[in-house]
């Protein structure tokens, strides 16, 4: 580390503690040259994933993109913000630990789609009618057909 006083490298760690949040090490540090004193911090270096679009274009994953996309399909259900939270702080964990730096975004539709199918059925359509792009009302039938018969019940034709 370079002393910001003299910009000699050569010193010493006299301290080191957990940062404020717990998210960094605080190092007090001593130049050996100049004798003055300064403090760095140590932070993890986070490598953002990247998502790759159906066109081909590439992304960073944003959390916020995710959880406006989950709360427009969960809108007037039954459903509260702490499942939801819970549910992208869950996707974002899986995502990292994949150890993937690309992903494409059909892996992290599925997945949503998945857990919103175990959430509310009502979440999961709509969310499905938006995903897959649902051109007309025999798309939605479609989808709510399979939903049924996995149910066990039957849609009469």
């Amino acid at each position: 580390m370079k002393c910001p006083f003299c910009g000699e490298i050569d010193n010493k760690v006299i301290d080191s503690r957990l940062g404020k949040n717990g998210d960094a090490i605080r190092r007090r540090r001593e130049c050996i040259i100049c004798g003055r004193r300064f403090t760095t911090y140590e932070h993890i270096e986070e490598i953002p994933i990247m998502i790759i679009k159906k066109d081909g274009r590439r992304e960073v994953f944003n959390s916020e993109k995710v959880r406006s996309g989950i709360q427009k399909a969960c809108q007037k259900r039954n459903i509260s913000i702490n499942v939801i939270d819970q549910f992208i702080d869950d996707l974002e964990r899986d995502l990292k630990e994949t150890g993937e730096k690309e992903i494409p975004s059909s892996i992290i539709g599925e997945k949503i789609m998945a857990k919103l199918h175990e959430i509310d059925d009502v979440a999961y359509v709509r969310f499905a009618s938006v995903y897959r792009e649902f051109k007309d009302v025999n798309d939605f039938v479609s989808e709510l057909k399979g939903l049924l018969s996995n149910k066990g019940l039957n849609i009469n034709e």
